[in-house]
């Protein structure tokens, strides 16, 4: 068997919370429309069951992030590896920001675009993710 490390425990936290925050999103975006024709009122449960478990994700995420970020050497990666971050971290910022607005917004736009635009900065960020476990 492979030797886990503290980094490989690191990375499966991290990957772990991911799916948590962004499984979580992907299951909503299904669920929500039909609910919201059968059993509106079981939305605000959900919604706070889903909370619940999601925003501690996001911690674990940014903890594992930051972790992971004290093991990289930023001097020594090109110039792509530094924008691919860089675009990865802003996203992550506006998944955050997105979901604070569907999660206090009062509208319909505001949970509506709050909702798709926090799934889809949360996918891109992921695989911006991806992206940089794959290099070197």
């Amino acid at each position: 068997m492979i030797q886990p490390t503290l980094s490989s425990f690191r990375t499966y936290l991290h990957v772990l919370a991911v799916c948590v925050w962004l499984g979580g999103q992907i299951v909503l975006a299904g669920i929500v429309p039909k609910l919201r024709r059968t059993n509106p009122e079981a939305l605000s449960n959900i919604a706070k069951g889903y909370a619940t478990i999601a925003w501690p994700a996001m911690i674990v995420i940014v903890f594992t992030g930051a972790w992971g970020l004290a093991e990289v050497d930023m001097a020594n990666n090109s110039s792509e590896y530094m924008v691919t971050f860089g675009l990865k971290m802003l996203l992550v910022a506006m998944a955050v920001i997105a979901t604070l607005i569907h999660s206090n917004g009062t509208t319909k736009l505001a949970k509506g675009l709050g909702g798709a635009v926090g799934l889809l900065t949360t996918l891109l960020a992921a695989y911006c993710g991806v992206l940089l476990a794959h290099v070197g």
